[in-house]
């Protein structure tokens, strides 16, 4: 587990490492500089660099050792459900979070139709969260992939937001995530973009979280219109069989 700075969760568990790019968020990909980073710092994990995916099964005993309620992102470093991370360590990966229903977990995934291609084999108990990134409409299909699964709750990380996204559907979709990128040569996000999107999941009655502005150093800030918006989906989880309240 480490710890983050990213808002939406509390810590990142990887069990898997290195992905390759499949759509136009990818370009900046902020994951494969930070294992680069960590690869020339000598770090063991990410000695194959980011091109090359990677299973760690020493990391599957981590989260019985996190005792407090609390939101993990499930490789940020990776993606779960790319085509070369094999089904039976997927199956190792849901398990551990069954066995942890005290802990929220919230995977992302850019490859939704091998997600709904394995989502019949996949228990989802309810501290399973589902997420696809969408940063234009030329993915925005991932949403009708996601709809289709049988995750308890059900999100889109719009980040980097690339373009407009216009009458989006959010039937079955509990929390919108949505940012801009942050890079070297990071690609514009403009407001209008973010508006329209809040809108319509106030329309649709869907939780909105405003991440941030992005720019090269992400120093743009993360008020629109004057104000904060990190609504995130309301859970409560079990704590070894009983309820937290």
């Amino acid at each position: 587990m480490s710890y983050t700075t990213i808002e939406w969760t509390d810590q990142t568990w990887n069990p898997v490492t290195g992905c390759t790019k499949t759509s136009d968020g990818c370009k900046n990909c902020y994951a494969k500089d930070i294992a680069n980073k960590k690869r020339l710092e000598g770090e063991e994990k990410y000695k194959y660099g980011f091109d090359i995916v990677k299973c760690h099964p020493e990391t599957l005993s981590l989260p019985y050792k996190w005792k407090m309620p609390q939101k993990i992102f499930v490789n940020s470093m990776s993606d779960l459900f790319h085509k070369d991370v094999p089904f039976d360590f997927i199956k190792q990966v849901f398990q551990v979070m069954h066995h942890n229903e005290h802990l929220t977990f919230q995977i992302l995934t850019k490859r939704p139709a091998c997600l709904l291609e394995l989502n019949p084999q996949l228990k989802w108990t309810d501290n399973i969260w589902m997420g696809v990134s969408v940063e234009n409409e030329k993915v925005i299909n991932r949403i009708d992939l996601l709809r289709q699964t049988d995750a308890k709750v059900k999100f889109l990380s719009i980040e980097p937001l690339l373009g407009s996204l216009n009458n989006l559907n959010l039937i079955g979709i509990d929390w919108v995530i949505v940012g801009g990128e942050k890079a070297e040569n990071a690609r514009p996000m403009k407001e209008e973009w973010v508006l329209d999107i809040q809108q319509q999941c106030k329309d649709q009655n869907v939780k909105f979280f405003f991440k941030q502005w992005g720019g090269k150093y992400g120093d743009g800030g993360d008020l629109l219109n004057g104000k904060r918006y990190k609504e995130i989906p309301e859970y409560t989880p079990s704590f070894f069989g009983m309820q937290i309240y």
